[in-house]
This record gives C-alpha cells, structure tokens and sequence, in this order.
C-alpha cells in the first residue's frame, strides 16, 4: 500500500482510538478492513483521495464475488463510510464519496437462545458435578469455577471478556454487599453496574472456598488460570462449556458463551424487563444493538393478546 494511504488509515485509527476509546481488536479490524479497500482502490488506479461513490460501488461488489457473506460486506462498507467521514471532516477531501450508497441487504439472523429449563439442566449438572466422590482436589476447583462461571454469566450477561477478567474482589463483594452490585469496565472503557444474583453469589463464595484450599498463592483475578500466571483464557471456558452441554444432552452448536450472554438477555424480556434496561446491563450503546431481542417480545405480545383479549375467551 502506497505511505500515503497507509497514513491516513493510522491517522483516522488514532482518532477512534481518542475519541471513542476504540478496543485493540476494533483497531486490527479496521485496518483489515481499510487496507482491503485501499489494494483495491490501487489495483483500479484510484486512491482514498480521488475515489468516487461508482468505484465504491465497484468495491462492494467485488467483496460480493470474492463470497463475501452480505453482514461482512455491511461491516466493511461501514468502515469505509466512517473513514471518508473522517477523512472529509479533517479536510483531506472536499467531499464524502460514501454518502448516496446504500447498505448491502441482509437479514438480520435471531441469536441462538437455549430454554430456560436447559439453562438449568447445565447449572444442574455443573452443581453436582462439584461433589464427585473421589474427585482429585484440581478437578474438583475446575468443576467449581465452571459452576461458577455458568452462574454469574447467566445472572450478569456479561460478555466473556469481562468475565474473565473480574477481579479477586469480586468475591468480597458477593460476601460483604447487599444487594451485591459488580462494577465493569466493558468496551470502549464504558462502566456500568450489574447486579449479582443470590445464586450467583453463593456459586463465587463456593468456588473461592474450594479454590483457597490448595492455592498456593491468592492470585488477582477471580477465574486464573491453573497452569501458569494470569486470568483463564476465553478459549478454555468454552471448551469446558462444550464439555457440560454435551453431558447435558445438549447439541454442542447451541452452546457457547456468548449464547448464555444471549440466554440471560431473552429469558429477562421473556419474563417482563423493560428493554433499556438490558440494554444498560449488556452495556450497548445503542439500544438498536439490544433490538435483536425483540422476537421475545413480539412472542409475548402474541401470548397477551391470545391470553388476554376478551374476544378470545371461549
């Protein structure tokens, strides 16, 4: 990629990295995606400085010919839109060349959701799992702080990120707090306050209990990992997440972490919370983002008027 080009895209990921508080994985995103554009733009004969929306348009459908799946396209062009909007507003051009384009067309896929009931068939087996007969005292700390880990995830929402990097004082605010309430530092160092469920806070109190009893040494976060230094890894609890869903009897597709984040968010809806509030306990900053859940509420819309209009009754 020419400097030039290549200057401009650290100059707008400086900028989103001041103003927005932009993650280190956003960062890498857009730069894949930005220096995509800009080889394809030097491949036409065209920069970031002199192109206009037909060779945009240009762009968009060789993603489409490259199979680029219709939301990978929509991310890509909204990095691009915000890009020459950056690159207008700091006056590197006079124009903004993405402003008459329309979004690639997609659906909007409804997030994998389990039942409640197999929700609590997993918490079921991952309790009893804990007192094991004859369990070595290390498996017997994995079992808890899976345990663990399913319960506050499911009582919090919290992605997996955050809730593999709570700290140590987690614990001591489930001892000491009533209501008990987690403060997290979530994407773009947006905080928000979450509360911790009785069951969620007697699961942490269990696992630390179990987890002091051979530990060496307190380490500071409240999940580390056991074989070396540092917090457990997103990829391990996934792993063991597959492990108990398959001896729940569960399709193992259908359950990740992320998954129970969408189970906590649908089965509050399903049961009556208002959706700004999931919203402010997801921690997104735009309730268009918390819109996904809104199946569950057209479903309960149904069920009221089937259950309640009075010219259903009989």
């Amino acid at each position: 990629m020419l400097p030039r080009s290549s200057r401009l895209i650290d100059l707008f990921l400086d900028m989103i990295t001041v103003e927005r508080g932009a993650a280190a994985n956003t960062l890498q995103a857009y730069r894949r995606d930005l220096e995509d554009y800009g080889a394809f733009l030097e491949g036409c004969g065209s920069s970031f400085l002199d192109v206009d929306g037909k060779r945009i348009r240009a762009y968009l459908t060789d993603l489409a010919e490259r199979g680029l799946k219709p939301a990978s396209a929509a991310r890509r062009l909204s990095a691009v839109r915000q890009f020459h909007k950056a690159l207008f507003a700091d006056g590197h051009r006079a124009d903004n060349p993405t402003l008459a384009l329309d979004s690639p067309k997609r659906g909007r896929p409804l997030p994998k959701v389990l039942t409640i009931d197999e929700v609590d068939r997993m918490l079921s087996l991952a309790r009893s799992d804990i007192d094991v007969p004859d369990r070595s005292p290390l498996d017997r700390r994995r079992s808890a702080r899976l345990y663990c880990l399913l319960e506050v995830l499911y009582a919090t929402g919290l992605r997996v990120s955050e809730l593999m990097a709570l700290p140590r004082s987690a614990a001591k605010v489930a001892a000491n707090r009533e209501p008990a309430l987690l403060e997290i530092k979530g994407k773009g160092g947006r905080e928000r306050v979450v509360p911790l469920s009785e069951p969620a806070k007697a699961a942490i109190l269990l696992y630390r209990a179990i987890a002091e009893e051979g530990s060496p040494a307190p380490s500071r976060w409240l999940f580390p990992a056991f074989s070396e230094s540092g917090h457990m890894t997103r990829q391990a609890f996934a792993r063991d997440l597959k492990g108990l869903a398959g001896a729940a009897g569960l399709h193992l597709a259908r359950v990740s972490p992320h998954v129970l984040r969408h189970a906590f968010a649908s089965h509050l809806l399903q049961n009556g919370a208002d959706l700004r509030i999931v919203q402010e306990l997801l921690g997104h900053a735009d309730i268009a983002t918390t819109q996904i859940y809104t199946h569950v509420l057209d479903e309960r819309m149904k069920a009221m008027v089937r259950d309640l209009h009075p010219l259903n009754e009989g």
